[in-house]
């Protein structure tokens, strides 16, 4: 599912009067508003968790009284669980194999510049999932089988290309897990890679050498060598 365009059905009003104020009842209008209030709480959850975000912040955030956001959501907790179904929908979708490919120096390559972009583009996502599992991961037990079932996939995928020669034998299962460590940094660490870089805390980081450097690093400890 994608929070961006999901439809409104998935966060649904409760039954109630529409709230006083300038807010449109059409049908652009309500987009726009579910877009705010998303966007919100986003900025909200990535900062401070299910636990420490308040529906009067995101409403706060969103530019909304509290009786308005509760016009157009039930609650705080369908929202978080939209989002991290975001987060596993890109993981699953996004960044796929393709399993009976012979080249896997392309694939891992753009595996992870893949997965390099969305911590840079979606940082706040990536960190609402670590914040999740920081916090014990309750609402990510029924993802889980899910979760193991997609990884293995690249794990079967991985095998094959050892038992084919294209690649050095090694755990695929903890290869994936680093090249997840090293992209989602990016975004979790993302104060400490400007600070490192002496970079104001604002400014923009430059992907491509990392990309580079990241592809180059990982496809040599596969014994792959790197793309032109």
């Amino acid at each position: 599912m994608n929070v961006d365009t999901a439809p409104t059905s998935e966060v649904a009003p409760q039954q109630m009067p529409a709230p006083d104020g300038p807010l449109s009842r059409s049908r652009p209008g309500r987009e726009r508003i579910l877009a705010a209030i998303r966007a919100a709480a986003i900025t909200e959850f990535s900062l401070h968790g299910l636990k420490g975000t308040s529906t009067q912040a995101i409403a706060d955030r969103a530019g909304l009284t509290k009786p308005q956001l509760h016009y157009y959501i039930a609650g705080k907790e369908e929202l978080y669980v939209e989002l991290l179904m975001q987060v596993l929908h890109d993981w699953k979708v996004v960044f796929s194999f393709e399993e009976n490919a012979s080249d896997p120096g392309r694939v891992l390559a753009l595996y992870i510049r893949q997965k390099l972009d969305h911590a840079f583009d979606k940082p706040e996502m990536s960190r609402i999932f670590t914040r999740e599992v920081l916090d014990g991961g309750r609402n990510l037990e029924r993802f889980w089988p899910m979760s193991r079932q997609w990884t293995q996939k690249k794990i079967d995928a991985i095998n094959g290309w050892i038992a084919r020669g294209l690649m050095r034998p090694l755990d695929a299962r903890l290869l994936l897990q680093h090249i997840w460590a090293m992209t989602q940094y990016h975004a979790d660490y993302a104060l400490q890679v400007r600070a490192m870089g002496g970079l104001p805390q604002e400014a923009a980081i430059d992907r491509e050498p990392i990309a580079r450097e990241l592809i180059a690093f990982v496809l040599a400890g596969c014994g792959i060598k790197t793309p032109d």
